[in-house]
């Protein structure tokens, strides 16, 4: 058993890939874990096995999240919920943009305002979210609005340091590259494509491996704060340059 105080967990996108090994691997350390998500039936399954308490909501239900923050007092908070689009600024649609920014960023500052009230009063706590590499760096073929809702999340992460300042609650960023989930199915339509496209032929992260950067952070002595993980395929790079040659009109 750990010596940790923690004793509660909420997880959200808790449902399936990411969210779901994390529920798993929270509950191995003997925490009581919440899991939220909009998929009753997949819920009520990780429930059987796991024995987590499930809770289907969707995190843009402002009223629902509200009222179940209520009942709870959460140790552990864990921003894992996300959506992603294809495509970019000059050709996404304004309800893509709402849905992104719904989702990935103001979900995120909501729940995070509403729990933290809590920890605080306690003086006992951790908030870990889940980004992107996305959140860090530029690169082509990477939705505009996805990257900049990370980026918010990652700025969120570090400024609530400086919010929590004296008190003993963590925060934790886990920013993956990429990882075998069902996003890229949903992205292109079709999983099994996605896995010929984007994993069949490279070495990718596993939802277990975030899962386990998450129960390192969280495990780790209360003197300890582990601030941000930066998490890729060991084959897997960030960074590069491009350089678009001169038109044969230009100057």
């Amino acid at each position: 058993m750990s010596n940790q105080p923690y004793r509660t967990a909420l997880v959200t996108g808790a449902s399936s890939g990411i969210g779901a090994q994390i529920v798993r691997r929270l509950a191995q350390e003997g925490i009581e874990v919440h899991a939220l998500a909009r998929d009753a039936a997949r819920l009520e399954q990780l429930s059987k096995e796991t024995g987590c308490v499930v809770h289907a909501v969707s995190v843009s239900d402002q009223a629902g999240i509200e009222a179940l923050v209520k009942t709870l007092e959460i140790d552990i908070l864990v921003n894992n919920a996300g959506q992603s689009r294809t495509g970019n600024i000059t050709n996404t649609t304004p309800e893509d943009i709402d849905a992104l920014v719904d989702v990935n960023l103001r979900a995120v500052l909501q729940l995070t305002r509403l729990v933290v009230a809590g920890m605080i009063e306690r003086d006992r706590g951790h908030i870990v979210n889940i980004t992107s590499i996305a959140g860090h760096y530029a690169f082509a073929g990477g939705n505009t609005v996805y990257h900049a809702t990370k980026a918010g999340v990652h700025s969120l992460s570090q400024q609530l340091r400086c919010d929590l300042f004296g008190h003993r609650i963590r925060v934790t960023e886990v920013s993956p590259a990429r990882c075998e989930t069902e996003v890229f199915g949903r992205l292109i339509g079709n999983m099994e494509e996605a896995k010929k496209r984007f994993f069949d032929e490279y070495e990718s992260l596993l939802p277990e491996d975030i899962a386990n950067s998450v129960a390192f952070a969280v495990m780790s002595p209360q003197r300890m704060n582990v601030s941000f993980m930066e998490v890729l395929p060991t084959m897997q790079v960030v960074g590069g340059l491009n350089f678009a040659k001169k038109t044969s009109g230009a100057a």
